[in-house]
């Protein structure tokens, strides 16, 4: 068993409050927006663990702080992956391999409250039951084709389920912004909301769903993300291990 006081100040990226069984995960770097990092990738794939532990969440409410869900965006034809020593992939990697699953196993219905761009990791608000967006929200892939990587550590299972395979290649392969209103006609997201309203509209719905019996909570999450859940079984590992091919052959081309 593990208590909010074993989490709520151990991440230096996540920033916790609880509100009667509503948890809120905030994302941030220093207090502001979200700098993606090693660090923070580290972080979320242990977060995610403890809090599925704690048996006093009712609702898990994530969201980014500042104009940011999580950035930054990398320039048009930088190469993320030369920037990544060998020690540094392999570590990604393995963290990799349960940062999604992990996420999917929390056992309480889930809101992601997406709060400005999500440029890094944006298949994480999409594991969500109920996904919210403020008006100038997007999504973009802008770390993985565009940087020289293969995107192969969870957005090449959650984008192809929600939009289709034909649309999730463009979007992944071209590094595409979209933002929150094809967001919403993709089916990416539920609502479409003034930022100055996105997080009360959150807590609202938070606290409709912390209403119902714990049982059904429980069950109706695990109900609605076991097809994610098996897809993300079946073709995490293939994904990182031609991430990690293709990092490795880059590496000796360039030695």
């Amino acid at each position: 068993m593990v208590s909010f006081d074993n989490y709520r100040n151990r991440f230096e990226t996540i920033a916790f409050r609880r509100e009667d069984g509503i948890l809120e995960m905030r994302l941030h770097s220093d207090g502001g927006p979200l700098q993606w990092s090693l660090t923070a990738h580290d972080e979320l794939e242990q977060a995610f663990l403890d809090l599925s532990r704690d048996a006093e969440n009712k609702v898990l409410l994530l969201t980014g702080t500042g104009g940011e869900f999580s950035g930054p965006e990398v320039p048009a034809g930088a190469s993320a992956a030369r920037r990544i020593s060998a020690a540094e992939f392999a570590e990604i990697v393995r963290v990799g391999r349960r940062l999604q699953l992990n996420c999917l196993e929390v056992p309480v219905p889930m809101i992601a409250a997406v709060n400005g761009p999500a440029r890094r990791h944006p298949e994480l608000p999409l594991l969500a039951d109920i996904v919210l967006m403020s008006e100038d929200a997007l999504f973009q892939d802008s770390a993985h084709f565009r940087g020289g990587m293969v995107p192969g550590d969870g957005v090449h299972v959650v984008f192809p389920h929600l939009m289709g395979k034909t649309r999730a290649s463009y979007f992944l392969m071209t590094a595409q912004e979209i933002g929150a209103t094809e967001a919403k006609a993709l089916g990416l997201a539920n609502e479409v909301l003034p930022a100055a309203r996105l997080m009360d509209r959150a807590w609202e719905l938070a606290r409709e769903i912390a209403a119902q019996p714990d049982a059904v909570r429980r069950e109706t999450r695990a109900v609605l993300n076991r097809e994610l859940k098996d897809l993300m079984h079946a073709y995490l590992e293939h994904g990182l291990e031609a991430e990690a091919r293709a990092h490795q052959e880059q590496q000796e081309e360039r030695e």
